[in-house]
């Protein structure tokens, strides 16, 4: 049975670095307040120009350049975001327009933090039912529309960008091994935002105040650190699989606490993580793929290492993947 590999990588960063000196200007913190805490110093911000699609189109080009094909090839486009440039059509059909996938179809999908690794599966499904489908697959957001700037917990967390990568199967590549995906809608009110507010008067909620993101940040750190530990250990234990075994961990990239407690908690050196959320804080479903991309190019991926990537995200929605690269 052959599974889904990566054949090329790609991302997109907004030209605007917004730097914690910054957000001194904006609202009550300091640089020392945010670095302590979240571990970023800067992040960027989408400009004119730089609406989702045209980012994640972006993003999806370097792919597309990396992988030696041609956009017409692909069959199937995926993007990953919670905030798509419009709420129909989907972001994907624009991107497909954007960059000309003319034969691909085209759609969302929404896991927050965690929606990169639920494409990475969702791609592995298609690509074991039809091995030489090629699949574009991006995350990619804009969370700076969707921040409120006057709070001071949350405007300091988010960044845009995003990343993307073009999956088939490939010869001599295991590619997918495994995943681990999992989700609980009873505690989505530690971590949401709002849609649009409702026209018709009998749908209106009550507590609708702004569709930003809202957080109880001490009890999302407590549920993610958990979350995350649990599913990468069942997903070891099924493949018999330590974390010895691992040449490199991309998690998302949420902040350096819960990084530094789930590393601790894993066991996983630190030299074996990839971090970058000093630079570019939570691009939510956009960080694994930025990150990969990241590591891609920088030659630290090498063929056959196997990778370990985890996340978790409003929903709650979180999870965790082997891949063998």
């Amino acid at each position: 049975m052959k599974h889904a590999s990566i054949l090329g990588t790609g991302s997109y960063l907004p030209q605007r670095q917004l730097t914690n000196f910054d957000l001194e200007k904006m609202v009550n913190t300091s640089d020392e307040w945010i670095t302590t805490r979240t571990g970023i110093h800067t992040r960027r911000i989408a400009g004119r120009g730089e609406e989702n699609y045209r980012i994640a189109a972006g993003a999806a080009r370097k792919a597309l350049d990396m992988a030696g094909l041609h956009a017409e090839e692909i069959d199937l486009l995926v993007v990953a975001t919670m905030t798509p440039h419009m709420m129909m059509p989907s972001s994907a059909c624009f991107v497909q327009a954007e960059i000309g996938a003319d034969n691909a179809h085209a759609y969302d999908i929404n896991a927050a933090c965690t929606g990169f690794l639920y494409g990475l599966d969702l791609a592995d499904k298609y690509v074991v039912s039809r091995p030489d489908m090629k699949i574009l697959l991006i995350g990619s957001e804009t969370l700076s529309a969707r921040v409120n700037w006057q709070d001071r917990n949350t405007c300091i967390l988010f960044g845009d960008g995003a990343g993307a990568c073009v999956m088939s199967s490939r010869e001599g590549s295991r590619g997918v091994v495994d995943s681990n995906l999992r989700s609980d809608g009873r505690l989505w009110n530690l971590l949401y935002m709002h849609g649009p507010a409702s026209l018709n008067p009998d749908l209106v909620q009550n507590d609708h105040n702004g569709c930003y993101i809202q957080m109880i940040g001490r009890d999302v750190f407590k549920y993610a650190v958990k979350a995350m530990e649990e599913a990468v250990v069942e997903l070891l234990d099924r493949n018999g699989v330590t974390i010895s075994d691992i040449n490199l961990m991309i998690p998302h990239q949420a902040n350096i606490r819960i990084l530094n407690k789930l590393m601790e908690r894993l066991g996983v050196p630190r030299e074996k993580v990839y971090i970058n959320v000093d630079k570019y804080g939570n691009t939510s479903a956009a960080s694994i793929p930025i990150s990969l991309d990241e590591a891609n190019r920088k030659g630290i991926l090498r063929r056959g290492d196997l990778l370990l990537f985890c996340s978790f995200g409003g929903g709650f929605t979180w999870g965790s993947m082997l891949m063998q690269w």
